[in-house]
Order: structure tokens, then C-alpha cells, then sequence
């Protein structure tokens, strides 16, 4: 009966195979956000400061999701936190998007309050920083890609990076566009650019997260197959009290009521049940309840 109930292997999710590419992007970013920072004060470019912004969101995200990592491994062995800690990793990427929301909003509003007046920028530096900061957030893009297929919380950081790379090349042709034209609306066009590309982005990691931390069923399955595929069953009459949520990335877990016809094994069903949850809808973590058919009209639902 304890078939399929091995944790061992929440010890390697996803966003903990990539902590050491996670360590570098937190790295290369703090360094570029000091030098994009004081850059876009010397020479007074919104674009640049918007860069700057982003990169600080992304050095903060990073720096909250392997906190929410570090705080996950260590209480595992905890007995009063039976699933851990691993919902920090979902706060720590709804936080991210609630930070990076803020910045685009701020860049939004400053550029088009730009547009009556735009200021004179030095486009030169301007350019120097935008291109170290291209380079910086590519190398950043790179180490976190793989990772943000698998883990919301590297997705939240791999978002950020996306926006400030696409941020630091829209800065990079303002720059070229104000040294060759002088056109000086080329600044807050870029910000006001990239701040409406991040914004969508943005909700939708807001709004997986939000979803997890409500325990809604994952957006990619469906519970009436799950529970078409466990009445199928040998051995099954009935479904109820099916429950499937998402604990963290890559940690889907769903718990439920079979009722049993007279005479079925318990345990060959109980198998047939975890192997029919993992292999058809990945889920690798089920608390199962039996119920002989006689006791099925003992199990009402429930009031909440």
C-alpha cells in the first residue's frame, strides 16, 4: 500500500538542479546593476534607468528565490512542516512579479511624461553601458533558460532577464539613433517599448503563481480525466473527494476516495491507481483512501 509514496526524489527539483546556474545570473547581474545605475544618473537616460530598474527587480527575484531554495532544503526534515517549505519558491516568484510590475509601471508612466520635453541624454556612455548590459543579461538568459521550463521560480527570474535583455537592445539603438539624429524621443520611446512588452508577461507569472497558491488544479490537466481514468479501474466503482493541486513546480499532488467492488485486492488496486497517476498525468505524490462498497454512504462530501 505504500507504493509510490517515495519523497526522495523532491530532493532534486528543478529549480534545485539549477542552483548553481542560478548562483551565476545572481552574480553577473548585481555587478551590471551598480554600473547601469550610476550610468543612467551621469548621463540622464530613462531607458537606461529603466534597464538598471529591471536589473535590480532581477537581482532582488534571484536573491528571494534562492532564499525561498536554501529555506526549502533545510526544512525538509522538519516534523512540523510535512510538505517543507517548497510554497516559498511560489511567493518568492509572486513577489517577483509584483516588484517587476511596479518598475514597468513607473517606467510607463515617466516616459510618457518625457514626451512633452524630452531631455538631452549622453548617448555615447549611454551606449558603452547598454551594450556590457546586453552581454550580461545573454549570459544570464542563457544559464537560466533551461531551468524556467521546469520551475516557476526560475521562470520569474528568466521573465526579468528577457524584459532587461530586450530593455538593454532597445537602449543600445536609442543610443545609436540620438548620436547619429539627435531625435531625442528615441529614449522614452524604447522605455515605453519594453515596458508594455513585459507587462503580459508579467500577469501571467503573477497569475500561475496565484493559482498555486490557492491550490487550483494545474492549467494543463484535466481532474475529469484524472477521474474518468481511476473509475476505469479493475476493482473501482466510484470516484469522490478527488482532489489534485500543485505544491511547487514540477510537484503535482492530488489525493482521493476509491470505493471498491466486493472482493478487489486492495493493493493491486492501490498499484494500478499510482501507476495510472504518474504515468498518465504525472503526478508522483497521491494519498489514496479505500472504501469497501458498504461504506460508501458513510463518505459525504464535504462542507468547505
Amino acid at each position: 500500500m505504500g507504493a509510490g509514496h517515495d519523497h526522495g526524489g523532491q530532493l532534486t527539483r528543478a529549480s534545485e538542479r539549477h542552483l548553481g546556474r542560478l548562483w551565476g545570473a545572481f552574480a553577473l547581474l548585481a555587478a551590471l546593476m551598480v554600473v547601469e545605475a550610476a550610468a543612467a544618473l551621469v548621463t540622464g537616460s530613462l531607458a537606461l534607468l529603466s534597464d538598471a530598474g529591471h536589473m535590480f527587480t532581477d537581482v532582488l527575484g534571484i536573491g528571494m528565490a534562492l532564499a525561498a531554495i536554501t529555506a526549502g532544503r533545510r526544512a525538509v526534515g522538519d516534523p512540523q512542516r510535512t510538505f517543507g517549505l517548497y510554497r516559498l519558491e511560489v511567493l518568492a516568484a509572486l513577489a517577483n512579479a509584483v516588484l517587476l510590475f511596479g518598475v514597468a509601471l513607473y517606467v510607463l508612466v515617466e516616459a510618457v511624461r518625457r514626451f512633452g520635453d524630452p531631455p538631452e541624454v549622453a548617448a555615447g556612455p549611454m551606449l558603452v553601458v547598454a551594450t556590457l548590459g546586453l552581454l550580461a543579461n545573454l549570459a544570464a538568459f542563457w544559464l537560466l533558460r533551461a531551468g524556467a521550463r521546469e520551475s516557476i521560480n526560475l521562470r520569474g527570474a528568466y521573465l526579468e532577464v528577457l524584459g532587461d535583455l530586450l530593455n538593454s537592445a532597445g537602449v543600445i539603438v536609442a543610443a545609436v539613433v540620438i548620436i547619429f539624429t539627435g531625435w531625442r524621443w528615441a529614449d522614452p520611446i524604447v522605455a515605453l517599448a519594453v515596458g508594455l512588452f513585459i507587462l503580459p508577461r508579467t500577469w501571467r507569472l503573477g497569475r500561475s503563481a496565484v493559482r498555486i497558491l490557492v491550490q487550483a488544479a494545474p492549467e494543463h490537466l484535466d481532474v475529469g480525466a484524472v477521474r474518468t481514468r481511476l473509475s476505469d479501474l479493475p476493482g473501482v466503482c466510484d470516484v469522490h473527494d478527488l482532489h489534485v493541486w500543485t505544491l511547487t513546480s514540477g510537484m503535482e499532488v492530488a489525493s482521493a476516495h476509491l470505493t471498491l467492488d466486493t472482493g478487489a485486492e486492495v493493493a493491486a488496486v492501490l498499484a494500478a491507481a499510482r501507476s495510472a497517476l504518474h504515468e498518465d498525468f504525472h503526478i508522483s505524490h497521491a494519498t489514496l483512501q479505500v472504501e469497501p462498497r458498504t461504506a460508501a454512504g458513510g463518505c459525504g462530501p464535504t462542507d468547505w
